[in-house]
C-alpha cells in the first residue's frame, strides 16, 4: 500500500466513515490515534463507510509516539492550513504517512513546529470566515495528488 492516511484524535464519526471509504477506493491503509470522539460500533461511522470497513487495513494506537515509533522509516506529511508549501508541492513515496488532525483543533502546535519542513496545506481563498475544509474532503485531495504522482498503483 503506498498511502498511509493517520487521523489523531478524530471526532466525527460520519467523517471517519467516509475516510474508511476512501481508503477503500484508493487502497490506502488509515491509521487511528485514540482518543476516539465516537465508538467503532457507532452506527453513523456504519453507515458512513457503508459495507466498505473489510476492505481497509485499519490499525489503532494509543497516541502518535507508538504510531511514530513503529514506523521509523516512513515519510511523514502533516496537513494543515498554516504550512508554507501545498499539498502538491511535494514529493510522494511509498510508505507516505499523511497526518490529520482532529476536526475542531487540528494538529497539536507542537507537532507542527517540531515537522515544519514536512507540513502541507491545501489552497483556499483568503477569506477569514473560511477556516478549513471538512476532513473527509481534505483527505480525499491530498490521497489522490499522492496517487496521482505515484502514478495510481494498482487503480484501473
Amino acid at each position: 500500500m503506498p498511502l498511509n492516511i493517520v487521523l489523531v484524535e478524530p471526532e466525527i464519526p460520519q467523517n471517519t466513515g467516509n475516510i474508511v471509504r476512501t481508503c477503500a477506493a484508493t487502497g490506502s491503509r488509515l491509521h487511528l490515534v485514540r482518543p476516539l470522539g465516537f465508538s467503532v460500533e457507532d452506527k453513523y461511522l456504519k453507515r458512513s463507510g457503508l459495507d466498505y470497513w473489510n476492505l481497509v487495513d485499519i490499525t489503532y494506537y494509543d497516541s502518535f509516539d507508538e504510531l511514530r515509533e513503529k514506523y521509523k522509516d516512513g515519510l511523514f506529511y502533516y496537513a494543515t492550513t498554516k504550512a508554507k508549501k501545498t499539498h502538491s508541492d511535494v514529493e510522494y513515496k511509498d510508505n507516505t504517512f499523511i497526518v490529520f488532525g482532529k476536526e475542531t483543533k487540528g494538529l497539536p502546535e507542537s507537532l507542527l513546529n517540531a515537522n515544519k519542513e514536512y507540513c502541507i496545506r491545501i489552497p483556499m481563498v483568503d477569506i477569514e470566515a473560511a477556516r478549513s475544509l471538512n476532513l473527509a474532503n481534505s483527505v480525499s485531495i491530498v490521497v489522490y495528488e499522492g496517487l496521482r504522482q505515484l502514478k495510481y498503483p494498482n487503480m484501473r
